[in-house]
């Protein structure tokens, strides 16, 4: 069965002050099954006056997926939550109908992956929820330290719910590395480097893709496995899920489905009160005030 690959490359910003490489929504490529945001932050090593610090901002039609790797980060949203993420762990806001949230890095370190997962028709206006992951299932998979993030893999399954059948897992390894994974021929996936130059070869694919930090390997659905290879450390992400048949509608902090709803949800976080967004308790800063919407059409 044939199958796409793609190479996408990586966009570089900077959010709340800690270097980024967003890697998802690009022109090539909007959604890897639900995921539909993937931003690498770091890693860096910044001044204690230039940690990473996001005001209160909101989210509406998806869950923020928040994976650390490296650092200290403090998370609260309109819902009262207020939790540490540290190394190892996952933070998961379901925004649903609306949330607001802030994070603040709270070490001079920080890594981390920051995901978002696009939420179904049956779930985008469900109400909003926060949860903290402190343990997740590990598996050794041909050199590769696996923590498995979100979905199943290798008999494991991962307690971080999702509305759609999706993938997340985090590789790991400390050394030269040769590891076969089988993918399930219905997903599309994304290999997403973190640290480190990996070698990808998809079977069935005619070529061995070489990738590093700022470029995404898409590889679409009827690969049945892949290959990683590597002569020393590395470190890269494994999403996957079932293809949209159309991609969401992404604008600033939203994800929906026709323009006209992002100018009410708009004009919604301009409220004082933030709306069906509500406030966020405890931060120590303003808001970050919504952008002017612009013309916005369907994928």
């Amino acid at each position: 069965m044939s199958f796409a690959v793609e190479r996408i490359q990586s966009h570089v910003g900077d959010v709340g002050g800690i270097p980024i490489q967003r890697s998802l929504p690009n022109r090539v490529r909007r959604t890897i099954g639900a995921w539909c945001f993937a931003d690498h932050a770091g890693p860096a090593t910044l001044p204690p006056d230039q940690r990473m610090r996001v005001g209160p901002h909101p989210h509406t039609g998806l869950s923020t997926f928040s994976w650390m790797i490296e650092g200290e980060v403090l998370h609260r949203d309109s819902l009262g939550s207020e939790q540490v993420l540290r190394a190892g762990e996952v933070n998961l806001m379901t925004a649903g109908h609306g949330i607001s949230h802030s994070e603040e890095s709270l070490t001079d370190r920080i890594h981390l992956a920051q995901l978002w997962i696009a939420l179904p028709d049956a779930e985008r206006e469900r109400q909003p929820g926060f949860q903290h992951f402190a343990t997740l299932p590990r598996l050794g998979l041909g050199g590769f330290d696996a923590t498995l993030l979100v979905g199943e893999f290798g008999g494991e399954r991962s307690p971080v719910p999702s509305f759609t059948p999706l993938l997340g897992m985090d590789l790991a390894a400390g050394g030269p590395v040769d590891a076969v994974l089988r993918l399930r021929p219905g997903f599309e996936y994304g290999l997403m480097p973190l640290e480190g130059e990996i070698e990808v070869a998809p079977m069935g694919h005619e070529t061995v893709e070489a990738i590093a930090p700022g470029t995404l390997l898409y590889v679409g659905p009827g690969c049945e496995s892949v290959e990683l290879r590597a002569g020393a450390a590395c470190r890269l992400l494994l999403l996957g899920g079932e293809p949209w048949p159309v991609p969401p509608l992404l604008w600033w902090n939203f994800v929906g489905r026709e323009p006209a709803e992002m100018q009410a949800w708009a004009l919604d976080w301009a409220r004082e009160d933030g709306g069906r967004f509500g406030a966020v308790r405890g931060y120590d800063g303003p808001r970050i005030p919504v952008p002017p919407v612009p013309a916005l059409r369907r994928p």
